[in-house]
Order: structure tokens, then sequence, then C-alpha cells
């Protein structure tokens, strides 16, 4: 079998694949690509058991049709600093050597059966389907992938939370002290349903996924989800279990309203929070009028330091603490100008919301506070 592709689009895609597979895998052949060549078309699948991914690279020319599996590592070194031009494969299937040449010369490398590489499980015929743009998805994997949890006694709350209702699609994330609910107004359906999708896919998925317009298609059961993205189809395992009711946690009454500048309450939090204790990282935030101050303290290096800045407060004087480097990636997921700020009291969870939603949507993140020694 003999076939010719340009080598930025093989390198392209390979580097886009690769993403999925492991360092180390229980099956050998979890570390190599599949090929699959058909007709004018190579099809590309790599796997780490539980997440699969597969796209396709059309052909310059073929010569005969087969599938065969060749190690990442190598074929990846190789084509990743080639500069366009065409290159092309001599597969001997009975010896089981790969030659690639390319302008300047040529390199073989084993191959092995395809066959022996894991099918991933198919999505059953009763699946749920949400469609939703490209750029709509990736911002909100963007805006809620760092809420999501370690924890191996609840594993539920490793992924992102996908509740899809007769008015809304969630997308939700949370550690138990941290919480991010996005509400997408465009995305519902008849049938309610729901899936938790787990860390690793959904951070493929935010590094593939583009702002071209075009629309990604889920389809999902209970145990397993296939994404079609354009450019190709990730299926993965789903996280099994129920999800904790995210509506009870959020507070619907917080009177306390502070209107603060996000870049300049980013930017103050990151001086402040160096001198934080490191067990803790508590940060007080003390509001009154149109002053905000930030304090941080650690009295067993006697480091201590304050900042203020001036903000719009509609409210009762407060000192809340905040956990500082939570509050940190918090703002840092937002894109907004000015942020809002909703407390009821030093021991009630404070939501940060932006000034101004994003068309279609309704965004707001939860931070959990922290005991302030007085």
């Amino acid at each position: 079998m003999r076939f010719t592709v340009s080598s930025t689009a093989l390198s392209s895609k390979l580097v886009a694949l690769s993403k999925v597979i492991n360092s180390k895998n229980a099956l050998p052949i979890l570390g190599d690509f599949v090929f699959d060549v058909s007709g004018q078309t190579l099809r590309l699948t790599a796997s780490d058991s539980e997440n699969t991914m597969q796209t396709a690279v059309e052909l310059n020319e073929s010569d005969g049709e087969g599938r065969f599996a060749i190690g990442n590592h190598d074929l990846l070194e190789a084509v990743k600093g080639f500069s366009e031009q065409p290159i092309i494969f001599d597969v001997d299937q009975q010896t089981n050597i790969a030659k690639i040449s390319y302008q300047n010369g040529l390199f073989s490398l084993p191959i092995e059966n395809a066959d022996e590489f894991p099918v991933p499980q198919s999505v059953g015929e009763q699946a749920s389907t949400i469609v939703i743009s490209n750029g709509l998805l990736s911002e909100n994997i963007n805006r809620s992938i760092f809420a999501t949890a370690q924890d191996e006694l609840r594993p539920v709350m490793n992924g992102i939370y996908f509740d899809l209702t007769t008015e809304w699609l969630g997308v939700v994330a949370s550690d138990g002290h941290k919480l991010v609910r996005n509400r997408i107004y465009s995305v519902r359906s008849e049938q309610p349903a729901s899936f938790i999708l787990p860390k690793k896919p959904a951070g493929l998925l935010k590094n593939l996924l583009g702002k071209d317009g075009g629309d990604v298609t889920i389809r999902f059961d209970e145990r397993n989800a296939e994404i079609n993205y354009g450019d190709g189809i990730i299926i993965c395992r789903l996280i099994e279990g129920r999800y904790p009711n995210y509506n009870s946690v959020i507070p619907q009454n917080n009177p306390n309203e502070l209107r603060v500048d996000r870049n300049s309450l980013l930017a103050a939090l990151r001086r402040v929070q160096p001198f934080a204790n490191d067990s803790s990282n508590l940060i007080r935030f003390k509001v009154e009028g149109s002053v905000l101050q930030l304090d941080a303290e650690d009295y067993d290096f006697s480091k201590t330091a304050t900042e203020r800045m001036t903000c719009d407060y509609n409210g009762q004087p407060m000192s809340i603490g905040f956990k500082g480097s939570s509050f940190i990636e918090v703002l840092s997921n937002f894109d907004c100008p000015e942020v809002v700020i909703q407390l009821a009291d030093p021991s009630r969870a404070g939501l940060v919301l932006p000034s101004e939603q994003p068309e279609g949507e309704d965004v707001l993140m939860l931070m959990m506070p922290m005991l302030l020694n007085d």
C-alpha cells in the first residue's frame, strides 16, 4: 500500500491526536496511531481506552487500502519538523515495515496489526443530542474547567456537568469551595437530560475548538458520549453518578452589592496574596462606602499587606474572608471590564457576576467564605 499526504496537514492532525495518548499504557498498542486508508481519505485514530479521538486527512494520491498501527512518538517527532511538502508512505504489511520518504530523505518504522486496537463503545440508539456552536461550547468549557475538583471520594465532582432542561443548557463545575454555573438559553430540549464530562476530554475540546462558527453535536447516553466537532470525533466514557443539586447552594438574596473594576481587583489580589498564610491563603475583604480594603497576614513569618481601592458599594459595612488563590482564578475566568460581587453576611457564600451578561447567557460564580479570626 502506498499513499501521499501533505506534511503540515498530517502533522497538525497527529499533534492534536497525541494529546489523548497516555505516557504509560496498559496495552502497548495504545501508544500507537491507527492509520486507516480508504479511497482518497486517511482516517487517524488515537486512544487511552477511555477516550478515543478520530480525524481524517485528504490524501494527494493513494494506491491500495488497509489499516495499520504505528508508534506515536517517533513518527510525531519526525513529521513535526517538516516544512510543507508531500510525504510518501510505502507500507508493507508482510514485513510490518512502513517506509516514509520525503524531499531530502527517508526513514522506516515498524507497524503493528490495527485489529488489536480496542474498539470504542458506541453510544446507544436512545441517546440524547445537544447541538451547540463551536465558539459557545469552547467559551463555556474555558470558563468552567478550572472549578472542577480532584476528589477520589466524590468522582462526580471531577468533571463538568451538562444539565439540559426545557429552558436552557446548564454548564456547571464545582470543587465544593467554588462553583461556576453557566446557562445557555439558545440550547434546550423537551426531554431533560444530563451528563458529566470528565476533565480530560473537556481539556481536549478546550484546545481543539475554535471560533469558526460551526456546530458541535454531542450524542450521549448513561455511559458514553460522542462529540463531533467538525474536524473530528471524540468518543469518551462519562463519569457515572448523580451530580449534587447545585441550585440549592446558590443564594437567592444577597442584598449587599459591590461593583469593581475586574483588572484592578485582580492586580491588587495578586500583590496582596503572597503575604497571606501559606496553608489558609486567607484574604480579608473589608468594604465600606466607596472603599474596598484587602488585607493579608502571616504572623508566623511577620508578613502583612494592605491595599485599598475605590469601588461602588451598596450595602452594610462588612468584613468577609475568601481564599485568595481561588478568587484570582474566578476573576481570571471572566472577560468583562467590571464584576459585581453580591454578599449577604460573612458566613454565607458570595456571588461574582459579570457587570453585563453575555448575550443569551447567564453566568455566575460562587465563592464560599472563610472564617475570620477577629
